[in-house]
């Protein structure tokens, strides 16, 4: 495995320990944009192993999903999650007026485990 690739999967368990750390706290829609984040890093971590490197969000959630889950070298579900997450990653930081259901964030912080441990089972093969 890439050194970067550790560094990023060692970000992402970082990122899901905060989100359940805000969500301790009583902070939804904060926990929400960590737990996005951490897919976000798995995302990155798996495309660097195959060479990839973006920056931006577009891309990463697009590449992902071309090299992937279109594959299936992943479960798409993967995808769909990684989708949906920044979706609610944007309605917590920018939104005034949203509130984010707690269970929503519960169930994201649980993918983002879950698409951490498919990573780790992936990069091991």
């Amino acid at each position: 495995m890439k050194e970067y690739t550790r560094k990023l999967l060692d970000k992402a368990l970082d990122a899901i320990e905060a989100a359940e750390g805000l969500m301790d706290m009583g902070k939804a829609e904060f926990s929400a944009g960590r737990a996005y984040y951490a897919m976000f890093y798995i995302a990155e971590a798996l495309l660097s192993e195959k060479g990839f490197e973006f920056k931006q969000h577009g891309q990463v959630i697009g590449a992902f999903g071309l090299h992937f889950a279109k594959t299936k070298e992943l479960d798409p579900k993967y995808h769909r999650w990684l989708v949906d997450g920044f979706d609610a990653r944007i309605s917590g930081d920018y939104g005034v007026d949203i509130e984010i259901d707690n269970e929503l964030v519960a169930d994201m912080i649980n993918q983002a485990r879950d698409f951490y441990e498919a990573a780790q089972r992936y990069l091991e093969k």
